[in-house]
């Protein structure tokens, strides 16, 4: 029974995880006891830390959770504080269960919109910057993770046509007298992932270029803008000295990524991978169906409607996916519950694991894990504390929830002016110092933004084996370049 007990422990993982977590959870009670309560708290982060990087061979969630347990159960944070965590997250959590599921009807619209951009432009450094430019610009108005679902969802669905025509027997769509099957097979194959694998962190990392830049762009930017009393234009305007250098200097990373072939970038799509694909895309053109159209159409127009919705922010971010997704499936015959379950398997999830994750920024909160770095910075004297803001901001966001780091810092700052410690120029710079400290250095780890970590944990990270530590490697080049930009124009 003990056997069957630990096989059916966490499933399939590795054996050296799965002791890992049971040793830990073993001797976190004793430890409490031995190390104290705060060095007790930075073992629990590293342990989670080291759940996410696990992702591919087991699902965060279950190894997390039990973490999460074991934090409540010790009295590392309470249960209240972590529903108040969930309650001052309600929108994220309502827009990527209603927004994400929304986008799942989407997918015929962006798989025959990408699919031809992909095909069309054949340079791969333009189609790069492409990619990176747009998920940026988007981001600016729209959440970071309604664009990362989308990105998501056109990837899975471009690797679903190209496993369908390698699984499609005998074809030959390129017509070159080699069977189709034949030719995606084996190495082919790999490239093909390296290719998705480089064209998605461009576009993840363009996320997080266009949310820094605009109060709508990230959770914690509209926070700051509200302590600040600046509206849409005033914050942009206070952020630009920074943001506009760091898009620019991102973007030329993205081309020089493109160029060089380094870290797993440059992939290219082969010659006979296009045209077969081309061939067989073509096929399904013309062998599409009035109704097919007919649900393209309405598509476009709930597409047109989602990003007027969100750039005029007519409601919270989570009704307008709801919305749209009663709107999209009643105007295309979709009325049978299970197929509008399918919607919700790729956000539900991400949801639960993101309370579970809740539960650790609970915990940094209660034990006050980061106020030694807080206090520091705020001892430094007034000329250097931007700089260290940011560097702090950058730091912590890395491994902690944005949102968290954010409001600790701007609550402390507003505190010093509201008491009449420093001058309103002053908490200008430090507003603009923690918005750009949250947001450029953290693309860091996968943990850092939250569209990462829904990235990191989609369906799409096994079919084109994207881990956790192939994110932080492939975004290291961008939180060098980033973080010394951002840190040179403080």
């Amino acid at each position: 029974m003990n056997r069957i007990a630990y096989t059916e422990f966490l499933g399939n993982s590795p054996n050296w995880f799965k002791l890992s977590i049971l040793v830990f959870l073993v001797l976190c009670f004793p430890l409490k006891m031995i190390v104290g309560t705060t060095v007790l708290g930075w073992m629990f982060l590293a342990m989670f830390i080291l759940t996410l990087a696990m992702a591919l061979k087991c699902y965060p969630l279950q190894s997390g959770g039990l973490l999460g347990l074991a934090i409540l159960a010790l009295g590392l944070t309470s249960p209240e504080t972590v529903w108040h965590e969930i309650q001052s997250n309600l929108g994220v959590l309502a827009l990527l269960i209603f927004m994400v599921s929304f986008i799942y009807f989407m997918k015929p619209l962006l798989t025959f919109v990408f699919a031809k951009l992909i095909m069309k432009v054949q340079s791969k450094w333009i189609l790069s910057l492409m990619f990176s430019m747009m998920a940026a610009f988007l981001s600016a108005f729209l959440d970071a993770l309604t664009v990362t679902a989308v990105l998501i969802t056109v990837f899975v669905a471009l690797h679903g046509v190209y496993e369908g025509v390698q699984s499609s027997g005998n074809t030959d769509f390129d017509e070159d007298g080699v069977s189709d099957q034949q030719q995606l097979s084996g190495d082919t194959l790999e490239r093909f992932k390296a290719f998705i694998r480089s064209l998605v962190m461009h576009g993840a990392v363009g996320t997080a270029l266009g949310g820094v830049t605009t109060m709508v762009g990230e959770p914690q930017n509209l926070l700051i803008a509200d302590k600040m009393g600046w509206n849409f234009i005033e914050f942009a305007q206070a952020m630009s000295h920074v943001t506009i250098p760091a898009v620019i200097a991102g973007f030329i990373t993205c081309v020089v990524l493109e160029l060089t072939g380094v870290l797993g970038y440059g992939g290219k799509l082969d010659p006979q991978v296009r045209s077969i694909l081309k061939g067989y895309i073509q096929d399904q053109d013309d062998k599409r169906k009035q109704t097919e159209v007919y649900a393209l159409i309405v598509q476009g127009i709930c597409g047109v409607l989602l990003v007027v919705g969100l750039a005029l922010h007519v409601m919270e971010v989570g009704l307008i996916g709801l919305c749209l997704l009663v709107l999209v499936t009643a105007l295309t015959g979709i009325n049978e519950e299970h197929k509008i379950g399918r919607a919700f398997e790729e956000s539900l999830p991400f949801v639960s694991l993101l309370c579970i994750f809740f539960v650790v920024v609970g915990m940094i909160h209660d034990l006050h894990l980061f106020s030694p770095v807080i206090q520091w910075v705020l001892a430094l004297p007034i000329e250097d504390q931007p700089r260290a803001f940011f560097l702090a901001n950058g730091l912590l966001s890395a491994i902690s929830d944005n949102v968290f780091v954010a409001t600790v810092y701007i609550n402390e700052v507003k505190a010093a002016f509201d008491a009449g410690d420093i001058s309103r120029a002053h908490f200008d710079s430090l507003a603009v110092s923690i918005n750009t400290g949250t947001n450029l250095p953290s693309v860091a780890t996968p943990n850092g933004q939250a569209a990462f970590l829904f990235l990191l944990t989609s369906a799409l990270a096994p079919l084109i084996q994207l881990g956790y530590i192939r994110m932080v490697i492939m975004a290291l080049p961008y939180t060098i370049v980033l973080t010394f930009v951002g840190f040179l124009y403080q």
